[in-house]
């Protein structure tokens, strides 16, 4: 059966290649008779093994739009799980409970669903919600990317799993969102918002994945719990990886799974050890709040609870207004936090976030403090009607599922604080020595109207001087930092503008089209600038449109009288052009991925974040290595090499085949 169900999968995938390929991009990667005859070969597999994936081209699904998603009560309720942050306590918690063995599993970190099914059919998915009532998503789970929407089973099914978005698939998403300020902060929230949507459709193109830990009702008759997970891969679902353990080994075990982190592409956060043996868990029932069978460790983050004291709007250069959460402080990872952001109004409505609620807040990769979850949900925020900058009048916009609030104002000090932040941004002019905070300094002052005032700010050197946290040696590092930004490059200075969508790799794409000509960057048409791969309409649109405005001609050409642009055309051999490379592990000569990615682009290759049936080459100095990455490299057939062999290929610019 797992062979039969393998070979589903891989005619689903090159199906669903070949469908793409012809009716998005125009190619063909096999003819009409071959697509004719993997399609049947894949029917009559379904029909073999009563296994129908969701995402199976001989699903027509059709997208459905609610107005709201309807709220059902769960059977019973949905408890959490006690927590502990000690391996050892791990070990001991098996002795306590008469040295039965476990399972050790990743915690996923997305949104827990329930699915049932029918007579062999998904007809019900439930989300967790607050444990006692879910919402019904049943629409959304049968366009999940690996959910079975028909099984070979044909009684009644209810089984518990995760919904969750993998990491690859999150940075694609943010790959193709210029924008930094729209980009999404993390999978699980991107996960939760997608799972939740009203309109199926947008469900469908976040690629959530549903993985099983737990078989409610129905299936195999057993009384082990490794057994029916195997029970429901044989049935089409994917679960959760999991090791079975002692109270002996499973220190170490916890230790391989945290070898496995950095390679995982799966969201998590933390473990579970569950109770192998059915009947013994369930003799030992739950408490008030836990189930006694099971026990999640946590090695990631820290949460506390703390109570929401109001919401702070701020205003972005796009005009973007972010809410951002002030709660009373909390010592968290070894620092006190007294503040995060909420990233958008979907998800400050999805938290359900109001003035005194209690909320627990943690530190996202032990850095970034996050809100992650909401105990009260008294959803009493207003959302402001005007800015809380310049007073301008606000508008709430909805793309992509998601809400975000603006403000309409073109002139307000907001816009152009965060302008001048990104223009002396390390990507772009690079100038050290200008916080944002100095930036709105010397705006109120007025000493700077536009980016060109930048370089003539030697005019109020003595008033700098007497400001606050300035002096003679941190004026003369400012000076000689902006003389030295004044020397700068054409994708550099198209970066630095702000124009929207044109981030870093947008911008060397376009100044490479134009040769390194700034004359010419700034005359590209519509039409030009859409024979650029990469380069699409609405970028198209913002770009010829900002060169056309007269405001942003006279700052432009204000710069050009105080910038040096080093237009020379570096040569390149371009030897690894049309080569795709994804970079993995640590690496020994390179200082980093990015050094080594710098390189490879300069000999015209391209490095993405995950493998797939385009990728070149995986780089990765454990060849051996069995990590994810190897895995669906070896899966593909995409060569895996190390760094000594990339570098030996840059240092003597020849393709890997002339070598």
């Amino acid at each position: 059966m797992e062979d039969k169900k393998s070979l589903i999968r891989e005619k689903i995938a090159l199906l669903n290649r070949a469908a793409k390929a012809y009716y998005q991009d125009a190619t063909e990667i096999m003819s009409n008779l071959e697509y004719d005859k993997l399609y049947d070969e894949l029917v009559e597999l379904e029909k073999e093994t009563g296994i129908i994936m969701a995402n199976s081209p001989t699903q027509n699904v059709g997208y459905e739009i609610l107005s709201e998603l309807p709220k059902e009560q769960h059977p019973s309720r949905m408890l959490s799980l006690d927590k502990t942050k000690d391996r050892e306590a791990l070990a001991a918690w098996l002795r306590e409970r008469s040295d039965h063995k476990g399972l050790l599993s990743w915690k996923l970190d997305g949104l827990t669903i329930v699915l049932t099914y029918e007579d062999g059919r998904l007809i019900k998915a439930l989300t967790r919600g607050n444990g006692d009532v879910g919402e019904v998503i049943t629409a959304n789970a049968k366009v999940f990317e690996n959910t079975p929407v028909e099984i070979p089973f044909k009684g009644r099914l209810v089984l518990r799993g995760e919904a969750v978005i993998k990491y690859s698939d999150f940075e694609k998403i943010n790959e193709s969102i210029e924008e930094l300020d729209a980009k999404y902060k993390n999978p699980r929230n991107l996960c939760s918002g997608s799972v939740r949507q009203l309109n199926t459709q947008i469900t469908a193109v976040r690629k959530v994945n549903f993985f099983a830990f737990n078989l409610v009702e129905g299936g195999q008759e057993t009384d082990s719990r490794e057994e029916q997970l195997k029970w429901l891969k044989a049935q089409g679902f994917d679960v959760v990886d999991y090791r079975v353990v002692t109270s002996e080994n499973i220190v170490e075990a916890v230790g391989k799974f945290e070898e496995e982190i950095s390679e995982n592409d799966l969201p998590s956060d933390g473990l579970v050890l569950t109770l192998d043996d059915i009947p013994y868990s369930r003799s030992l029932g739950t408490t008030a709040k836990f189930p006694r069978d099971s026990i999640a460790f946590k090695w990631m983050d820290q949460e506390a609870e703390t109570t929401l004291m109001e919401i702070e709007w701020s205003a972005s250069r796009t005009g973007l207004i972010n809410p951002v959460a002030i709660f009373q402080p909390v010592d968290l990872e070894g620092t006190t936090v007294s503040r995060a952001s909420v990233h958008n109004i979907s998800v400050m409505r999805e938290l359900k976030l109001g003035i005194g609620d209690r909320i627990t807040v943690y530190k996202a990769n032990m850095i970034i403090p996050q809100i992650a979850e909401n105990l009260t949900g008294s959803n009493n925020i207003a959302i402001p009607q005007v800015c809380p900058v310049c007073g301008g009048k606000t508008v709430v916009k909805n793309e992509t599922g998601v809400e975000t609030l603006y403000c309409t104002n073109e002139k307000c000090l907001a816009k152009q604080i965060k302008s001048f932040t990104l223009f002396v941004s390390r990507d772009a002019l690079n100038i050290d020595g200008l916080s944002e905070a100095t930036i709105e300094k010397f705006i109120a002052r007025g000493f700077i109207k536009e980016f060109a005032d930048l370089f003539k700010l030697n005019r109020y050197r003595d008033d700098i001087m007497e400001m606050e946290g300035f002096g003679v040696k941190s004026f003369d590092n400012l000076d000689k930092s902006l003389e030295k930004a004044s020397q700068t490059t054409p994708e550099r200075l198209l970066y630095a503008l702000g124009i929207p969508g044109i981030g870093v790799a947008n911008a060397k794409l376009i100044s490479k089209a134009c040769m390194r000509k700034w004359a010419d960057m700034e005359t590209l048409t519509r039409e030009k600038l859409l024979e650029i791969d990469g380069i699409g309409e609405v970028l198209a649109r913002d770009y010829v449109s900002f060169f056309n405005d007269e405001g942003h001609k006279r700052e432009v050409a204000d710069l050009l009288e105080v910038l040096t642009l080093d237009e020379t055309v570096e040569e390149s051999a371009d030897f690894l052009k049309e080569i795709t490379f994804v970079i993995t592990g640590s690496l020994n000569n390179f200082a980093n991925r990015d050094a080594l990615k710098a390189e490879i682009e300069k000999a015209g290759g391209k490095v993405a974040g995950s493998v797939s049936s385009k990728t070149g080459y995986l780089i990765n100095n454990d060849v051996a290595s069995t990590s994810g990455k190897n895995k669906k490299a070896k899966e593909l057939g995409v060569p895996i090499i190390d760094e000594a062999t990339i570098a030996d290929w840059l240092e003597k610019g020849a393709k890997p085949e002339e070598i």
